[in-house]
């Protein structure tokens, strides 16, 4: 009998050691499965350090410079696609209080807006531009030169950094003294007469290898064609519907008067960065400089003429009006 209850003893406990293996097995399997699960929720998170999330344009600007350099830690100045997310979500954010309020910068602003939500498009095909880091990196540097022109000129104490044409551009919107056209025309105009060349001298007209960066200049005039028509319907439905039946003698403000006229100044635009770039001294930079600044501020002064309101026959009343209503179409 006493022999009998050791073999039981024995057999209990052989039986517990398996069960506590068995268990001691079970623990480690499970640990094993929550390690894995940790893991697959922590990866996202080391593949963020790595590429990180969304890094908003204040966190950006400060550290942006002209000099594109594939290896910065600057999204904007490595030419991270990231970096034109940025820029997009600061375009928003300038532009809806400008719709809301009815400012008329409100025009440009979304031309502005619409204009690079097109290009974000455009660089899913990783094949459109020769070198699509280099061209995001311009994206970023041209968009901060309307960025600290604007800031400028409504902290009002750095008006005096304002470009000449940038001072008639947010006079007139100020004063409510041009029509929707004018508003749309003056804010091109001031960018890309006078703000691309120096932008475009600042970053270089050629590769690494020498060659030059024309070709992917040029490619973007075919995403700014695409956007064109709905540019021209959407500000003319949301602010004045007069933009898409303006014209500015003989030059209609479609699609097609609008594409032309902007592609001509972006021609004009690399002539005058190349002008920059051949400059063999300070002083006949500053002469070149000079001379972009005067041509951009007369074709302003024509624009501005071209498209003013004649109080009392004419005022922006309609406009404001119209777009009080409309904004938010």
């Amino acid at each position: 009998m006493i022999k009998t209850c050791r073999r039981k003893a024995r057999i209990r406990t052989q039986r517990d050691k398996r069960l506590e293996g068995t268990t001691k097995a079970s623990s480690t399997i499970k640990l094993t499965l929550v390690a894995a699960l940790v893991a697959s929720v922590v990866a996202p998170g080391t593949a963020a350090a790595e590429d990180p999330a969304f890094v908003p344009w204040s966190e950006l600007a400060p550290g942006l410079t002209t000099e594109y350099d594939p290896s910065s830690s600057n999204l904007c100045n490595r030419g991270d696609t990231r970096c034109v997310d940025a820029v997009i979500t600061e375009m928003r954010r300038r532009f809806n209080p400008l719709a809301k309020s009815c400012n008329h910068n409100a025009v440009f602003a979304l031309t502005y807006l619409r204009t690079t939500e097109e290009y974000r498009r455009t660089i899913n095909d990783p094949t459109f531009f020769k070198d699509t880091p280099f061209v995001n990196h311009e994206d970023a540097v041209f968009a901060s030169y309307y960025f600290q022109a604007y800031d400028n000129w409504y902290k009002k104490a750095q008006r005096g950094r304002v470009a000449p044409a940038w001072k008639i551009a947010f006079t007139a919107a100020d004063n409510h003294g041009v029509s929707g056209t004018g508003s749309l025309l003056l804010g091109m105009s001031a960018h890309i007469n006078r703000d691309l060349p120096f932008v475009l001298a600042a970053i270089g007209l050629v590769d690494p290898q020498g060659d030059s960066r024309k070709g992917d200049h040029d490619k973007v005039n075919k995403f700014l064609n695409r956007v064109t028509e709905s540019v021209i319907e959407e500000t003319s439905r949301r602010f004045d519907p007069r933009i898409s039946d303006a014209s500015i003698k003989a030059t209609t403000a479609d699609e097609t008067g609008l594409f032309q006229l902007v592609a001509g100044w972006r021609e004009r635009a690399w002539r005058n960065a190349e002008r920059l770039v051949a400059a063999r001294t300070s002083q006949e930079r500053q002469l070149v400089a000079d001379s972009i600044e005067q041509a951009a501020l007369l074709d302003a002064q024509y624009l501005e003429a071209e498209t003013a309101y004649h109080p009392p026959l004419t005022s922006s009343s309609a406009r404001d009006a119209y777009c009080a209503v409309h904004w938010n179409d």
